[in-house]
């Protein structure tokens, strides 16, 4: 009997043997899914309704910034703290309390009489969600040993973290249009109480860096880093790159997160061990899960604009307009992880995937002041989309494959943290990069003609377009010098890939 056909009877067997762990499985993967769903629906499911909060709460247009950016800086600043505590206390606690949390602090966003209550609820969403989303990732990576069934998993995970944006453009939309913008915030109760009872139910408490110590030191540099990267990053945007604020913020940034780097090869608990960086294949796949998410803002940021403020859309059908994008990119995840990845290694379908959506990107510069959607959005939102899909399960499956299981919380956390410093570069960047191409378009033109305005719009958004393309290009380049050839070893323990 051949070695292929003992690993399919035995891994059958194991499937017959054990049909209710298999079964509870899958549902362990729902309720982590629920629960990421709502952590990464939440830095866009606000956007839409921002101008009704802002309405409503009477705050200026100068304060609007700090609902999105508040919730983005705690959950930054704090990821790698949440993924250790995982790790210590136990990935069931952390998530359990995570969710509540989640859901406590979404419903007194939900009721805020004033600017002050919202923004404050919206700081701790983000702190409550580096608590849950690191554990979410790490129980993923944990629960699911088998390599085609992880594979799986991971296609599913990696497609909400993808599209969990556009998911919530479009329930933003569809909540502010149909009720009230206090239910993109009430919403997220709904969503916790199924999560909740969910985890209750399903998880075990595993705890097993149980006999390390938490590396507060390392905790207050990377946190004071990140958070100083992330400010100054949203204040380029919002203020200016000249200003000294911008370059003083980076600067420490910069500065403190070398110190964390130099403390973590000294702690005799870190933080973040430093061996889960040396894999050459996960350094890589930190990268990619970077760029991807810089990129990525190019899309769902200014179409949403071009979408409503040129085509007209109304919040609701604005969300509808990204769910092609949406099909693209999890049948993409399904593929890539399932059936590529395994067959010819990451290193040619991550920089693949980076190509696809540089040309998609490429291709949406071509959009003008009386453009259809049909003919000038949707074939390049599906292909970036699939683009994506090839890109982000892979990536984060290789960022937590083979790491030790006391260390999956802060590799976990590594992952988010790179996803959500990707999101803050991109958005600043690219914001600041369309509002110089306009002012250059309007200088010696009329710039009272609403033709001419309407114009110098469209320059802003595809100037945005170009450089995430040129983000999308360097991820291929990039994915392609630093990614191992071939297939990548699965985890010590795990069955192989059975190849059909």
């Amino acid at each position: 009997m051949s070695e292929k056909t003992l690993t399919e009877s035995g891994r059958e067997s194991a499937v017959e043997a054990h049909p209710e762990a298999s079964a509870k499985r899958w549902w362990i993967l729902a309720v982590i899914a629920l629960a990421q769903l709502m952590v990464v629906l939440d830095a866009t499911i606000v956007n839409i309704a921002l101008p009704s909060a802002q309405a409503d709460l009477g705050f200026s247009d100068g304060n609007r910034q700090w609902i999105v950016t508040a919730y983005a800086l705690a959950f930054a600043s704090l990821l790698l703290l949440g993924g250790r505590i995982a790790d210590l206390f136990g990935r069931k606690t952390a998530f359990l309390v995570g969710v509540v949390g989640f859901a406590a602090v979404s419903a007194l966003g939900g009721a805020a009489t004033n600017f002050e209550m919202l923004v404050t609820a919206r700081a701790l969403q983000g702190a409550f969600g580096a608590l849950l989303a690191p554990a979410a990732l790490s129980l993923l990576n944990t629960t699911f040993t088998d390599a085609r069934e992880k594979a799986r998993a991971f296609s599913v995970y990696g497609a909400i973290a993808g599209a969990g944006g556009a998911v919530g453009l479009l329930l933003g939309g569809i909540l502010t249009d149909a009720l009230d913008w206090r239910w993109t915030l009430y919403v997220n109760v709904v969503i916790a109480v199924v999560a909740f009872a969910g985890g209750w139910v399903l998880l075990h408490n595993h705890r097993d860096a149980a006999n390390s110590k938490l590396d507060v030191p390392g905790t207050v540099l990377v946190a004071a880093g990140l958070f100083s990267l992330v400010y100054g990053f949203s204040n380029a945007e919002t203020h200016d790159w000249n200003s000294a604020l911008t370059w003083g913020f980076l600067i420490a940034g910069g500065v403190l997160l070398a110190a964390f780097a130099w403390w973590q090869t000294r702690a005799p608990h870190p933080l973040l061990p430093l061996r889960i960086l040396l894999d050459r294949n996960r350094a890589a796949s930190f990268v990619a899960v970077l760029i991807s998410a810089a990129g990525m803002f190019g899309v769902f940021l200014f179409l949403t604009y071009y979408l409503q403020l040129n085509l007209g859309f109304s919040p609701t059908k604005t969300g509808v307009a990204f769910l092609p994008m949406v099909a693209a990119l999890m049948v993409a995840a399904q593929v890539s992880t399932t059936t590529l990845t395994p067959r010819i290694g990451p290193k040619t379908v991550i920089t693949l995937g980076f190509a696809v959506a540089a040309v998609g990107m490429g291709w949406l510069t071509g959009i003008g002041v009386g453009s259809s959607y049909v003919s000038a959005v949707l074939p390049q939102l599906i292909i970036i989309g699939f683009g994506l899909g090839l890109v982000m399960p892979p990536a984060m499956q290789l960022a937590t494959n083979g790491v030790a299981t006391e260390d999956a919380g802060v590799a976990s956390a590594t992952v988010n943290a790179m996803q959500q410093v990707g999101g803050s570069i991109g958005t600043a960047l690219l914001n600041t990069l369309a509002a110089s191409a306009a002012t250059d378009y309007l200088a010696g033109k009329d710039a009272t003609s609403k033709l001419v305005q309407a114009r110098a719009t469209i320059e802003s958004y595809t100037t945005a377009f170009w450089w995430s393309a040129g983000f999308f290009a360097a991820g291929a380049v990039i994915a392609f010098l630093l990614f191992r050839r071939g297939v990548p070893e699965q985890d010590a323990g795990a069955a192989p890939v059975v190849h059909m």
